[in-house]
This record gives C-alpha cells, sequence and structure tokens, in this order.
C-alpha cells in the first residue's frame, strides 16, 4: 500500500513497528541514511546510600526490582520505565539511566520516507522500541504503521492514536478465532477498523458471515494466487508483479482517502 500510494504521487512515510522481527525493508529495499540507538532508562541502585527499605520493589508492579536485606537488585529487562522507583525512594538512592535495546533505520525507499526499529536480542519489551520508532512520525498524506501480529502490549502500542486500522486475516478457523481478539481489541481503543482477507478462497465464509453480523466491513481481498505467493518468496512488490492486485490496491487507497471506513 505504501509503494502504490507513492507511485501515485501521494506523500508517504512507512513505519515497520514490528521490532522483533522487522521485514519492511526486504520489499521495499529502503537506502537507509542514518542509525540511532533505542534508549530505555532503567534505575541504578547507589548502594551507599540504599536503605533497603523495600518501598521501590512494592511500588513495582513488574517485579524489576527485588529488596533483600543487605541488596538491591535490579532487573533491567522487566522495567517499564515508569519512573516510579525513583520518585518513591527516601534515601534518593535510585537514578534512571539510559540503557540500549535496540536502534532505528531511517531512509528512503524512492518516493516513501522509511523508518525501521529492531529490538536487541534478548530484550523481552518491545512497546519502548515501538515508541521510539512512532516518536520519528511525520505529517503526511498516509503514514503507514507495520504493527506487529497478535493482540498483546505489541500490538496495543503500534495501533494507538492511529486514525484507521487494517487487519489482515484468511478465511480459516484459527485465522477467524485471531480476528474475533482482535477485533475486541481494536473497538476496546475505538478506532476504526476494516480487514482484508488474505488467501480469499481457500474455505467456507465463516469470516464473512462474522464480520456481516459484526458490522465490520471487508475493505479488501488478497487472492489465493501462485503469482501472489512467488513475488512475495522472491521479496517483490505484489502491486508491481501482479497487475490484478495493484488495482485492488488503489480502489481500497481511495476508499481511505474518502473516508469510507469506519
Amino acid at each position: 500500500m505504501a509503494y502504490h500510494a507513492a507511485r501515485l504521487g501521494r506523500d508517504v512515510a512507512y513505519f515497520d513497528c514490528d521490532v522483533e522481527e522487522p521485514n519492511g525493508h526486504i520489499f521495499l529495499r529502503p537506502e537507509i541514511a542514518t542509525t540511532v540507538p533505542i534508549e530505555k532508562l532503567t534505575p541504578k541502585v547507589d548502594s551507599r546510600l540504599c536503605s533497603h527499605c523495600g518501598l521501590c520493589s512494592k511500588m513495582c508492579r513488574y517485579g524489576a526490582l527485588a529488596c533483600l536485606p543487605k541488596q538491591t537488585l535490579v532487573y533491567p529487562e522487566l522495567c517499564h520505565a515508569c519512573g516510579g522507583c525513583e520518585l518513591v525512594c527516601p534515601m534518593d538512592a535510585i537514578e534512571e539511566q539510559p540503557r540500549p535495546i535496540g536502534q532505528i533505520r531511517v531512509g528512503c525507499a524512492g518516493a516513501v520516507r522509511f523508518v525501521d526499529g529492531t529490538l536487541n536480542v534478548g530484550e523481552s519489551m518491545s512497546p519502548p522500541a515501538i515508541r521510539a520508532v512512532k516518536d520519528l512520525a511525520e505529517d503526511a498524506d498516509f503514514a503507514f504503521i507495520d504493527a506487529p501480529p497478535g493482540t498483546s502490549c505489541p500490538a496495543v502500542e503500534a495501533i494507538r492514536g492511529c486514525d484507521l486500522v487494517l487487519l489482515v486475516t484468511e478465511p480459516t478457523p484459527f485465522g477467524l478465532h485471531d480476528l474475533k481478539l482482535a477485533i475486541e481489541m481494536v473497538r476496546a481503543l475505538q478506532l476504526p477498523v476494516g480487514v482484508v482477507v488474505n488467501r480469499a478462497g481457500i474455505a467456507g465464509d465463516e469470516v464473512y458471515r462474522y464480520c456481516t453480523s459484526h458490522r465490520v466491513s471487508i475493505v479488501g481481498e488478497i487472492s489465493d494466487d501462485r503469482k501472489v505467493a512467488e513475488a512475495y518468496s522472491r521479496g517483490r512488490m505484489i502491486a508491481e508483479e501482479v497487475p490484478a492486485f495493484a488495482r485492488r490496491i488503489h480502489s481500497l487507497l481511495q476508499r481511505i482517502e474518502r473516508g469510507g471506513i469506519r
């Protein structure tokens, strides 16, 4: 969609927020101009000042601090960088310090402004990295946020504040199960939503019936076409390789511009 919108002359920005496994660069093949670190503030305890009162560990809901009789331990991988431990410490023994958790790449793929983030191996929390990618968002006719799959914190962080969410599903029992969860998530966030059916035609119509009964618009389909699969497997743009697909994307973009998805 980002590629096709740029070909139509729109001002386009693409943000790959699937920071645990970004793959947008495989297809857009951007020229990277800048790489910057992603940092998260995590507490550091000054053992000379710490009285081991335990207030910091009681405050932390995520178990990032453990207060022992003679030592206060910090588990930075569990920290959500809320700053609460520093605020409650009566001895001013805690200071937040930046810790690298990944990197952001910024560049251009033709007319598409490109940003992606990659979480360092071993890091367990991706929302801080996703926020860092979204912080680089600029005004554009179309700003596409490529969200991670699922309905957990990373997906919620990626779609938070969006004008429209497009959910991609498959017409299978497994696809329908995940689609139901995703629609509940999007509606809890009170965001407009539309559904794109991938591999359309491989199974029954349960996905279609569910969307109709829950007043969710199916705004597009991706055919179960060998040409689509071959283009994807080679890292090629489907809108470039399969003209029929490009026409469908064009119709979808026009519908989004008209505000036809709510």
